[in-house]
């Protein structure tokens, strides 16, 4: 069973390659489930800058993950640069990611803008810049729903229906 391709794009202001925890940890996480990362590229708080680094990025990859910028302050635009380029959006992913946090941070949760959403042929997950909450989406929503043997259904298996690779036929 061959890996899918992911970027991960972290979004802040103050990271650096040296201090990019969460953008490390995604890569470990989801390279050590057998996918092929790319990144952690380092990209500012800017709609603009965040926005090209997604388009350009779901052109080369089945998935885009980034971390930071899903909060509530003004610099926290992520969602925003997202949104021109959703084809569909995946509401579930930050229901799920809202509920199981809850469990660690309690009502703070709500603070959270995490989500995800199909961009043309990609898969873009936003998740918040923390370690601990990139850990948790990564362990318990990414790393099962990017293996094609997670049961009943999985994002890696719509991938290639999505793109229109061995569709059913009529």
């Amino acid at each position: 069973m061959p890996g899918l391709s992911i970027a991960v794009v972290t979004v802040s202001d103050t990271r650096t390659p040296d201090t990019d925890t969460s953008g490390r940890l995604v890569a470990q996480l989801l390279g050590d489930a057998g996918h092929t990362i790319t990144g952690p590229e380092i990209v500012r708080d800017d709609v603009e800058l965040i926005r090209r680094a997604i388009a350009a990025s779901c052109e080369l990859v089945d998935v885009v993950v980034l971390t930071g910028g899903t909060g509530l302050t003004a610099r926290d635009v992520t969602p925003e640069a997202l949104a021109p380029l959703v084809t569909k959006s995946i509401p579930g992913f930050g229901e799920l990611f809202r509920f199981l946090s809850y469990a660690e941070i309690g009502t703070s949760t709500i603070q959270s803008r995490a989500e995800a959403a199909l961009c043309g042929h990609a898969l873009v997950f936003a998740l918040p810049g923390s370690t601990a909450a990139v850990r948790l989406a990564v362990e318990k929503i990414l790393v099962p729903q990017l293996d094609e043997r997670t049961k009943p259904c999985n994002f890696a298996e719509l991938l290639p229906r999505i793109r229109g690779v061995g569709a059913a036929k009529a």
